[in-house]
């Protein structure tokens, strides 16, 4: 049996289910959203689908299962999880500086992502409103740049974003985030659904599926296979804690393989089901399709504008995008509140105060776009995959093959060798491939 199956002070997740929910709730954000559909159409379609989910299966699942396995055998947060299990390997506890690293690059990340789902409740309230729902494009293209150019109106959405998460992390782990994901999960599933209900009603489905769906290998190009790679990386909230620190949590006797298969089915049908309820109404406009802010802010805005039920499924879809980004923003910080939590500071306290920290950085970003892009970009191209390929590689080599057997619980000899020559051998090279393309180094290489 392991070594440790009691979580910290006792606490675990009151099921399996509210684990999975906990992690795809962390997994799915506004990347599944506003990313992933117009990807899988802009590559290829089916295509890109097939390359992707073997991505999934060869590097983001791999990686995932060793996080969650050392959150679970280190019952501890993801800083402390790392020093302690490096010791018991006999390697230095400078290893701890992974979760350390990757507790940072949450509370980074909160510093942006909460400025951007703050203009997800905007828009919530201006769908409520029915405030761009007499308006024409151009007018619809302006009303989103004069948010973007009114700090006030930022300052408020971000702010009430940061106390939602603070308010759910303080709460604790069961009474907080496992109650909160209980209710918020289901909601978004049922919200998606409807939303893809009203999408075939009233937009161009079969042009909305054809766009993500008609299986092209023309365009299944190296770039696309990168795109893929680095998707099914980043979309399984990989390298920055947080699955580490939900994995202290998770019921000793569960199995974390045939869990987090299941986390990575669900990301992937989410984000799947956000382009089906997405470009049929872009399509049926004559709208082109996009991604990121463009495609949330400005382009289904005008199409909830000239479709009948507008202003009540606009809202829906908000709200949708509201609950993505709050599920995901309380395992942003839970990591570095476990920290401080695991060192004496009360847990509301330590809540708090990161959230704080987080909302100042918000600001900064708020005023300085230069701020906000830097956040972004260190975060996603370097301290992410960083911390992912740190972790393959103290699993896959620098921890004894027998603890790590005993504390994934594969039992299947054949599977639980594939799973370690894949942890071993190809996520590396494929984080390794997504690192330098990210900072622009791959192509050089090439060339050279």
């Amino acid at each position: 049996m392991s070594k440790a199956l009691s979580a910290p002070e006792g606490v675990t997740w009151k099921s399996r289910w509210t684990f999975i929910l906990a992690a795809t709730g962390s997994a799915v954000g506004l990347g599944n959203i506003w990313k992933f559909p117009y990807i899988t159409g802009e590559y290829g379609g089916g295509a890109f689908v097939l390359v992707y989910l073997a991505c999934i299966l060869m590097i983001g699942i791999p990686v995932m299962i060793a996080e969650v396995m050392l959150g679970r055998a280190g019952r501890s947060d993801p800083a402390d999880s790392m020093a302690k299990l490096a010791k018991e390997s006999g390697r230095s506890r400078y290893w701890g500086v992974i979760g350390g690293v990757g507790m940072l690059a949450g509370l980074l990340i909160m510093m942006f992502y909460s400025v951007v789902a703050g203009w997800a409740l905007e828009y919530v309230s201006q769908s409520i409103g029915g405030t761009y729902s007499n308006l024409d494009p151009a007018q619809i293209e302006s009303n989103f740049s004069g948010l973007l150019a009114s700090n006030s109106q930022q300052l408020l959405w971000h702010s009430v974003f940061c106390v939602l998460t603070a308010g759910v992390v303080a709460a604790g782990v069961t009474q907080g985030i496992g109650k909160a994901v209980d209710i918020l999960m289901p909601m978004l599933f049922f919200f998606l659904l409807l939303l893809v209900g009203y999408s075939a009603v009233n937009g161009d489905f079969e042009a909305g599926l054809h766009f993500m769906f008609d299986t092209d290998f023309s365009r299944l190009n190296g770039e696309a296979i990168l795109v893929a790679m680095g998707h099914a990386f980043f979309t399984l909230s990989l390298g920055m804690g947080a699955i580490m620190a939900y994995g202290a949590y998770f019921p000793g006797h569960s199995s974390i393989g045939k869990t987090v298969m299941t986390i990575a089915a669900l990301d992937t049908i989410i984000a799947l089901l956000a382009g089906m309820a997405m470009f049929p109404l872009v399509f049926a406009n004559d709208l082109t399709p996009g991604q990121g802010p463009g495609l949330m802010f400005v382009t289904l805005p005008i199409a909830f504008s000239n479709m009948s039920g507008g202003i009540f499924f606009g809202t829906l879809f908000f709200t949708l995008v509201s609950i993505a980004a709050l599920s995901s923003s309380i395992s942003l910080i839970e990591p570095g509140v476990a920290w401080l939590e695991k060192h004496g500071v009360k847990r509301p306290v330590s809540t708090f105060g990161l959230a704080g920290i987080a909302w100042l950085g918000g600001i900064a970003s708020i005023h300085y776009e230069s701020v906000f892009n830097a956040l972004d970009y260190l975060t996603a191209n370097v301290m992410l995959p960083l911390g992912g390929l740190l972790i393959a590689v103290f699993v896959g080599w620098l921890m004894p093959s027998d603890r790590v057997l005993d504390e994934t619980g594969i039992l299947h000899a054949k599977v639980f060798k594939a799973w370690r020559f894949l942890l071993r051998y190809i996520a590396p090279l494929g984080i390794i491939a997504v690192f330098l393309h990210s900072l622009g180094l791959l192509g050089w290489l090439m060339r050279h």
